[in-house]
C-alpha cells in the first residue's frame, strides 16, 4: 500500500538512487530537504519510490525543482499518484505550480502535459545539456 509523507534523513540513500533518474540532479538541495525546509514529499510503497521537492518561488506560485520516480519503477503509476497528490496538497496554499523540463525530454513533457501543465516559456541553455521549458499548471478550481 502506498503512502505519501514528508521526507526524512533516513530516506536519503534511497532518494539518491531515485535522484539518479534526473538528467541534472541537485544533490545538496535533496540532502537539505530531508531535514526541511524546503518541503520534500516522498511516495512510499514499502520503500521510497518517488519524491517531489517544493519551493515557494513567489507569492502564489510553487516551484518544483525536482520530481522523480525510481528508474526501475517508472511507468507503474507512482509519478501520477504523486503528482495528483501534490497538486491537491498545494492547491490551498498556491495558485499555480511550475517546473522546468528539458526541451528534448519527450517522455517527461508528455507526463506533465497529461497532468495539466502547459508551456509558458522556453529557457535557452537552462540545463548543461541544452534548453529547458518552463511549464505551469493552475491550482485554482
Amino acid at each position: 500500500m502506498t503512502e505519501i509523507r514528508e521526507g526524512a534523513p533516513a530516506d536519503l540513500p534511497r532518494l539518491r538512487t531515485i535522484q539518479s533518474a534526473l538528467a541534472e540532479p541537485w544533490p545538496e538541495l535533496l540532502a537539505t530537504a530531508t531535514k526541511g525546509p524546503p518541503p520534500l514529499y516522498v511516495l512510499v510503497d514499502g520503500q521510497p519510490m518517488g519524491y517531489a521537492l517544493v519551493v515557494g518561488e513567489r507569492e502564489g506560485v510553487a516551484y518544483v525543482p525536482e520530481f522523480a520516480v525510481h528508474p526501475d519503477e517508472q511507468g507503474q503509476g507512482y509519478g501520477s499518484q504523486l503528482m495528483t497528490w501534490l497538486c491537491d496538497r498545494l492547491a490551498g496554499e498556491f495558485d499555480e505550480i511550475r517546473l522546468t523540463v528539458q526541451e528534448r525530454d519527450e517522455r517527461a513533457r508528455g507526463f506533465y502535459r497529461t497532468h495539466g501543465f502547459e508551456q509558458i516559456d522556453r529557457l535557452e541553455d537552462h540545463f548543461e545539456s541544452g534548453d529547458g521549458l518552463l511549464l505551469a499548471r493552475s491550482l485554482s478550481t
